[in-house]
């Protein structure tokens, strides 16, 4: 991606100085009428003292007009992300906005984001479920417009991620509390610091409870669709949970797909549900509330409109300072495949 004019000091840091938005400072960079001079002086001093040099693309914000915003996200098939971009929407309805959907694979997603970016400046961006390196930190604040993480953190955005160690433990503290002991968990196939956060959750949990952890607890499976998170890897891990953990009586899984996968995998083998082999998902995809799956509510819809509705403001200038970062703590939602 080719290097912005500024890699040190960006319009963020001309806007925090000077206490406006960047849609300001966007406009005393391009002489707009629609400042005051108080204001505009207060921009030129920030901008002086931090000897900022304004790119192209700061340049042409105050020249767009605002009637979308980016989400930047690996897949928008998959039942997670359709839930999120559901609670996106319900936001953007009230003001009127469209919505550009930048599909970034689960290959190669910072050479996705960054060839997107280079396609033309947008107005704002919410990226969802991707890991943000320290290079793509410096790309996005050069392009200077406001941008909002989901399931991810960066001290230069804002943030909504999830206490997915606390999620998990209150999964697995429900099997203790209904005399399971031999219980395993059902992994993505593919690494992520959100997987990593859910097996620390899964360990600390079964610690807790006097139960010794055992790697072996935590399985796989080999499809890679949708990360590891779908049908195929919960069925395909249930399988192998089944051959090699023929004392196991409860499963803990990291997504509601991967449970749904691992249902099948136990109702073929001609056992069942709740009675020999409890089952807890996670997400809490609206399928779960119609079929009776015990799963750990992540408040997606929420977070969505909520990371909408931080970027908007972001762009109107309504939020101003630094970036705020929300942790929400997911809930358990007990059914019929735990009880």
């Amino acid at each position: 991606m080719p290097r912005r004019e500024s890699t040190s000091v960006t319009i963020y840091d001309v806007a925090r100085r000077a206490g406006v938005s960047i849609s300001t400072v966007s406009r005393v960079l391009n002489d707009s009428v629609d400042v005051s001079e108080r204001t505009r002086s207060e921009v030129l001093q920030a901008i002086e003292h931090l000897k900022y040099h304004p790119s192209r693309t700061a340049r042409s914000l105050a020249q767009q007009e605002y009637h979308s915003f980016a989400v930047a996200i690996p897949s928008f098939t998959a039942p997670f992300q359709n839930e999120l971009l559901k609670g996106i929407r319900a936001f953007i309805r009230e003001p009127g906005l469209d919505l550009l959907i930048c599909d970034l694979g689960s290959k190669n997603i910072e050479t996705s984001l960054r060839a997107f970016l280079d396609r033309g400046a947008v107005r704002g961006l919410l990226i969802c479920g991707v890991t943000i390196s320290e290079e793509m930190t410096r790309d996005l604040m050069d392009i200077q417009s406001p941008t909002v993480l989901i399931g991810s953190s960066s001290p230069a955005f804002d943030s909504f991620t999830w206490d997915d160690i606390k999620g998990v433990q209150s999964a697995v503290s429900h099997l203790v509390s209904k005399g399971h002991t031999y219980i395993c968990m059902i992994r993505s196939a593919v690494e992520s610091e959100t997987q990593r956060n859910r097996i620390e959750g899964f360990k600390l949990a079964l610690e807790e409870a006097g139960i010794a952890y055992n790697s072996r607890f935590v399985v796989s499976g080999n499809p890679t669709y949708h990360a590891g998170y779908s049908e195929e890897d919960g069925y395909d891990a249930m399988k192998t949970i089944l051959n090699e953990h023929s004392a196991c009586t409860a499963v803990v899984a990291s997504s509601d797909v991967q449970a749904i996968g691992a249902l099948a995998a136990i109702k073929e083998a001609g056992l069942k549900t709740p009675s020999d082999i409890a089952v807890i998902g996670y997400f809490d995809i609206k399928t779960s509330r119609f079929i009776g799956l015990s799963s750990v509510n992540q408040g997606i819809q929420q977070i969505g409109f909520s990371a909408a509705k931080k970027l908007h403001d972001r762009i109107c200038g309504t939020l101003l300072g630094p970036a705020e970062h929300i942790i929400f703590e997911p809930k358990l939602e007990i059914r019929a495949s735990s009880h």
